[in-house]
């Protein structure tokens, strides 16, 4: 099982957002600076992310994304399972047809461990990780970065 970039990304976006909860809307093109994220690549991830209810857009002056609630009430699963990523380390996707159309010998093992990765990460929220001392450290170097590039141009 292999966390994809649309999954590594949207986690990232969703951290970014949750480091500004109280500072209101951010910008995907903020985002995208800061994260080194393809700013096209975060529509789609964010259209996603609205629909399934983790965001709001906000229109206009002053416009972008807030989280849709409290970072302590959204959980990387809940981010993970919106963009569609599949937490499952069977061969099968889950089918149970790893070997023809029976189970393989190691399936349950597999099905097991994609059941601990989804509890793992339905255990860790935003709230979490915006508290933890190396994601303040790097939040503080990017916004950092981002204020001399704004003064230079």
């Amino acid at each position: 099982m292999k966390l994809t970039t649309k999954g590594r990304y949207a986690v990232t976006a969703m951290l970014d957002l949750a480091l500004r909860y109280d500072k209101g809307a951010v910008t995907l093109a903020d985002i995208a600076k800061r994260q080194g994220i393809s700013l096209s690549y975060l529509e789609q991830l964010f259209a996603k992310l609205r629909r399934s209810g983790l965001v709001d857009s906000v229109r206009g002056p002053g416009g972008g994304y807030t989280l849709a609630m409290e970072p302590n009430k959204i959980s990387v699963a809940e981010i993970v399972v919106a963009i569609n990523e599949n937490i499952d380390a069977t061969r099968c996707g889950g089918e149970k047809n790893c070997h023809g159309d029976e189970t393989c010998l190691t399936h349950q093992l597999w099905e097991d461990l994609s059941t601990r990765i989804h509890e793992f990460l339905n255990g860790i929220t935003l709230g979490d990780l915006v508290t933890k001392p190396h994601v303040q450290e790097v939040a503080s170097r990017q916004e950092g970065r981002m204020q001399v590039v704004a003064r230079s141009s």
